[in-house]
């Protein structure tokens, strides 16, 4: 029996990274397509890498799930404007390509907080993204809302996030007083809770940091 075929954008993030990794140590997938801007290190016989402009995206490959994992900061991104055309508008382009290709079931790493009706801009774009994902016939959607992500960025050339330093100095000193919702939580966590629950969705699941945990 063939195995699954996926395909993966944002490879090269913190949670992509992890997802690239579960998805090619899987026995269960047969090949895996990266979709983003540059390639990624990773070599593997399982591994086909494909760098494109997400404003003029080509026909995908024909695949089973797809996992969305694209995403920057304002700061990083320059702009409001320049950071929708990535965390919404890039995904989505993505999404409609890999259903056009036959997927049937997609995972995204989104955030906690995401609202389409939020006054945050942040978290509003991620908010309307899940919406636009949920209005497209895919067979399964999971949602990742994962709160502040623990990881090496240092080691992808990533910037530094504050916030997420700071969240995760005060996890270690009070923990016990959070809400396990809302303690920072390692990348390879919410890789990990994708990988699982992809395969077998059916309709909307939305995964919160504390089901995610390990």
């Amino acid at each position: 029996m063939a195995g699954r075929i996926a395909i993966i954008a944002g490879s090269t993030g913190l949670v992509g990274r992890e997802l690239l990794r579960g998805l090619l140590a899987d026995p269960g997938v047969d090949h895996v397509h990266c979709v983003g801007r540059r390639a990624p290190p990773q070599v593997s016989p399982k591994l086909t890498s494909h760098v494109v402009d997400f404003t003029a995206l080509p026909p995908l490959p024909a695949a089973d799930e797809l996992y969305l994992a694209l995403g920057t900061t304002i700061k990083v991104a320059g702009s409001q404007a320049a950071f929708r055309a990535i965390d919404h508008d890039a995904n989505l382009a993505v999404a409609k390509a890999a259903l056009a290709s036959g997927a049937r079931r997609v995972g995204l790493v989104s955030a906690m907080g995401a609202d389409a009706a939020s006054r945050i801009f942040y978290s509003r774009v991620k908010g309307e993204l899940e919406r636009d994902l949920s209005a497209l016939p895919f067979e399964g959607l999971v949602i990742a809302r994962p709160s502040l992500l623990a990881g090496a960025r240092a080691e992808l050339g990533q910037p530094t996030r504050p916030g997420e330093e700071w969240g995760s100095a005060l996890s270690r000193i009070f923990g016990f007083l959070i809400p396990a919702n809302y303690k920072p939580i390692e990348a390879a966590d919410v890789a990990a809770a994708l990988l699982s629950a992809v395969p077998s969705a059916t309709g909307r699941t939305i995964l919160l940091s504390g089901a995610m945990r390990r």
